[in-house]
């Protein structure tokens, strides 16, 4: 099997640990049930209406979250701040984001295509270590599973999708990029997903 020349990767739960238990974790400390924010969010309605806005630009951060914490039922004055207390519980995955700073360093074109969480999400100081190119939803007015955000990401690195794989850690944003020829990979932890990159770019990058 032909390697593979480049790779592009989601941002929240691939680069970071598990975005869904930072959710849990805010339920709790709101005295929401543990499921509140993601079945709002997975669910038809305004929760997920909600959402998309903010990852398309539609709303600000201000109006997210003032109209997001009324859709919870919390009191008002717990609407500052409510992005910020949802990703609380997020942290940095560091072998995950060595792993992409060795691909690049080794020749791999890299990226990121992220559905943004309104301004303010993203260490951009950092990007140009890890990426080549970088496509953020709010940013470019499209968010996955739209298959024009993958072909952008795809033109921003320079290469086809035939010879790029894609990383996320929700089987939905996965399809459309393999239609288009991606190459995907599922991510649950980086112990399994590193290896499998390694196999599709043929380089090492494990510590």
């Amino acid at each position: 099997m032909a390697t593979r020349k480049g790779l592009l990767v989601d941002f929240g739960g691939v680069l970071t640990t598990n975005i869904f238990d930072s959710f849990s974790a805010f339920c709790s400390a709101e005295g929401l049930a543990p499921e509140a924010v993601r079945s709002a969010f997975r669910n038809p309605g305004e929760g997920r209406d909600l959402l998309f806005d903010l990852e398309l630009g539609k709303l600000t951060d201000e109006e997210f979250e003032q109209r997001f914490s009324a859709h919870l039922g919390l009191a008002p004055e717990r609407a500052s701040g409510l992005i910020e207390r949802l990703f609380g519980g997020m942290k940095a995955d560091r072998d995950m984001e060595m792993a992409v700073v060795m691909a690049k360093r080794q020749g791999i074109r890299t990226g990121l295509i992220s559905n943004s969480w309104g301004t303010g999400r993203y260490d951009h100081e950092r990007f140009p270590e890890m990426f080549d190119a970088w496509v953020i939803s709010g940013e470019v007015g499209l968010r996955k599973p739209d298959p024009a955000i993958y072909e952008m990401g795809a033109e921003r690195v320079g290469l086809p999708p035939s010879e790029l794989v894609f990383v996320d850690d929700l089987g939905g944003n996965l399809k459309p990029a393999a239609e288009l020829g991606f190459a995907t990979v599922l991510h649950r932890s980086a112990a399994e997903t590193i290896p499998q990159l390694e196999d599709l770019l043929g380089v090492k990058l494990g510590r």
